[in-house]
């Protein structure tokens, strides 16, 4: 079966993550990088195209580019056209306060480029909580330049948490009432989410909403964020995998390969596209990689009978709230999560690490 081929992991990753940056303009409460201040080491322009030009001779189809923001880069949309002339495609996100009106027509002349815009309230007043004041200006008036330029559908792109399951409608409408394309993603406690996750994390009853809402909607995007909820009965779209060192992988802005880009921890670095391999030893070689290609034991979950369907759930989630790989993930459908988050002892779970935070102290509102 084609999942069993991609749990063996392939020759190159179908495709990848790419922080390009860490600054930030914004402190999003739930940042899975910690953004907010660049780092000095950032891979070069020069650094950066070379990377681009390995990743089209191992035919990757694309990149999923992130931060931070990515358009703090003032070479940004130069390597996106660099990317787009090699056949690497490009979606980034972006929180859009720095997209103007030239970025909007710039974007809009090129081939394989998509856009998502970060949005995580359908008012000003929900979104700002969770992302600063200020921005859900910011975002609406990117979608606009975008719309104005005659961009294709972007995407509006959410994180699930207990202050947006009930908004799910009205962003959906917001979505459709600009001609583009939802995108539902899920809050882990990665990076400052570490620190906010047990706030603004779903409740039972709130995940079986959106499991029941996104049974009906097979158009809303999820990117296999939410396969563990597919122990709940039928599986949602998509392959429904962990596909993390397998067939994708992240980049971070100072070179360094992850399996995921929620496991920002050095427990989960495979090596860096600055050693002699580049990033094809790193995909090839590392044995970080080799050990996740390998068959997983279920571990705790043997016994299940939904551990088909849900494949034990996230291995990020479960990493950072101190949980076994080989168990449930903690938000698990059937409960078994929550018994084993009350197992967990005071600071048992690995810290994120200090990551590049402007403010010391998070808070959510």
């Amino acid at each position: 079966m084609l999942v069993d081929q991609l749990r063996e992991g392939l020759l190159a990753p179908i495709c990848l993550t790419w922080e390009v940056t860490y600054a930030c303009n914004l402190q999003c409460v739930h940042c899975l990088s910690s953004s907010g201040r660049r780092d000095p080491r950032e891979l070069t322009t020069a650094e950066a195209r070379a990377l681009i030009e390995e990743l089209a001779g191992l035919q990757v189809f694309y990149v999923n580019v992130g931060g931070g923001e990515p358009l703090v880069r003032r070479d940004f949309l130069d390597l996106v056209e660099h990317a787009v002339g090699a056949g690497v495609g490009v979606k980034f996100s972006t929180n859009g306060a720095l997209l103007d009106d030239r970025a909007a027509r710039r974007i809009t002349a090129m081939d394989y480029v998509d856009v998502q815009i970060s949005l995580d309230g359908a008012t000003p007043e929900a979104n700002d909580a969770v992302r600063g004041t200020g921005s859900y200006a910011a975002a609406r008036a990117a979608m606009d330049r975008l719309a104005d330029a005659g961009f294709g559908p972007f995407k509006l792109s959410v994180v699930v948490t207990n202050r947006s399951i009930g908004a799910l409608d009205e962003l959906e409408g917001l979505a459709g009432a600009y001609g583009a394309e939802l995108r539902l993603t899920r809050l882990r406690p990665s990076g400052r989410g570490a620190a906010t996750w047990r706030e603004l994390r779903l409740s039972p009853a709130e995940q079986r909403h959106l499991y029941d809402w996104l049974r009906v909607r097979p158009h809303v995007l999820t990117g296999d964020s939410f396969f563990h909820l597919s122990a709940y009965g039928e599986a949602l779209p998509g392959l429904n995998l962990c596909g993390a060192g397998r067939i994708v992988c992240l980049v971070d802005p100072v070179g360094d390969v992850y399996a995921c880009p929620f496991v920002l921890h050095e427990d989960f670095l495979a090596g860096s596209v600055r050693d002699p391999g580049g990033f094809t030893g790193v995909w090839r070689e590392s044995a970080l990689f080799t050990a996740l290609r390998e068959p997983q034991h279920p571990g705790a979950c043997a016994s299940c009978g939904s551990y088909d369907a849900c494949g034990g759930g996230c291995m990020a989630a479960k990493f950072f709230t101190g949980l076994p790989l080989a168990g449930p993930d903690p938000e698990c459908a059937l409960g078994h999560g929550e018994e084993a988050l009350a197992r967990v002892e005071p600071g048992q779970a690995p810290v994120p690490g200090p990551g590049h935070s402007r403010l010391p102290v998070i808070t959510v509102r």
